[in-house]
């Protein structure tokens, strides 16, 4: 971890944290929820000792990087908009790009909207559904799961944060990371998103005290709000891209997804994978992993196999 480095870099109206490791061709990293940078870490490390140029930013709202307290500024369009600011203050024109999670999501809106900076793209766990022109986002998730699906239990603000904070942080984190219930993720309010406090959760052998420490001391200082805020924007993000309605995603692309992962287990999705409707969508996908006994958080679980996937892919161009 040594070989990381850490700075500060102004961009699109706040400070954003990065860590970077190594030299050459720039490998970005986005991160989904709840994480950070931190998530990386062991790819930023496998791929700068094979003369790639690893950068993974704790992106708007989270860690170390500005938290805009308002949910209308974390849109797809903001984020983006965070990311190729990065990308001009670092002096990069084309990046090899990595996403996972909402990392993913918003690496798919950075390929739609700014398909000139990408070399090519892999992708993790969430796949690429275009927009739905005749209905916005959470009305049609509330008409598949449900009010209780976690979406639309994050949507009203402060709820979740006090949920949040009745668990604790550190229960919250390794309740999340440590979830392998089939999707999709529905959570009743009688329940809640720590679960009962008398079950123990018992961390898997990736994961260890000292990370699960690493992500609340970051969550404590800065909350859950920022990155709820992308959940909250969703609607909005569907408003803002109205002008992209029937775009491909235009870029080489290897998407990685584990088979016990709640995004792949929830209905419709692999039929949707596997099927040619993502491929449709997705034209110039190149290579499709379907991880066999592997969770949501794919990049931790099996940091060295999800490391040589990157590298197997990205060496090509």
């Amino acid at each position: 971890m040594d070989k990381i480095q850490h700075r500060t870099i102004f961009v699109n109206g706040i400070n954003m944290h990065v860590a970077e490791a190594g030299a050459g061709p720039a490998v970005l990293f986005l991160h989904g929820f709840p994480e950070l940078w931190y998530s990386w870490r062991h790819q930023m490390l496998a791929l700068s000792s094979r003369g790639y140029r690893a950068i993974a930013p704790d992106l708007r709202g989270y860690g170390d990087t500005d938290a805009p307290p308002s949910s209308a500024s974390y849109s797809a369009v903001h984020i983006v908009g965070d990311l190729v600011a990065l990308l001009d203050a670092l002096g990069l024109d084309r990046i090899f790009l990595v996403g996972h999670d909402w990392g993913a999501v918003i690496a798919w809106y950075l390929c739609l909207l700014r398909p000139d900076r990408i070399r090519a793209l892999v992708n993790m766990s969430v796949v690429f559904h275009p927009r739905n022109p005749s209905r916005k986002p959470l009305e049609s998730l509330r008409a598949a799961f449900g009010h209780d699906y976690y979406i639309c239990r994050f949507q009203e603000p402060g709820e979740a944060e006090e949920e949040f904070a009745r668990a604790g942080t550190a229960r919250i984190i390794a309740k999340f990371l440590t979830s392998r219930r089939p999707g999709p993720l529905c959570v009743p309010k009688e329940v809640g998103f720590g679960g009962s406090p008398h079950t123990q959760i018992v961390l898997p052998s990736w994961l260890s005290e000292e990370d699960i420490n690493y992500y609340a001391t970051k969550f404590d200082q800065k909350g859950f709000t920022g990155g709820l805020n992308y959940y909250r924007a969703i609607d909005l993000t569907w408003e803002l891209t109205a002008p992209w309605t029937g775009m491909q995603i235009k870029v080489p692309v290897k998407f990685i997804v584990g088979d016990e992962d709640l995004t792949y287990t929830t209905p419709g999705i692999k039929e949707y994978i596997h099927g040619g409707g993502f491929k449709r969508n997705v034209p110039f996908l190149q290579e499709l992993v379907v991880m066999e006994g592997v969770g949501h958080f794919l990049n931790q679980e099996k940091p060295e196999e999800t490391s040589a996937h990157i590298y197997d892919f990205i060496q090509r161009f």
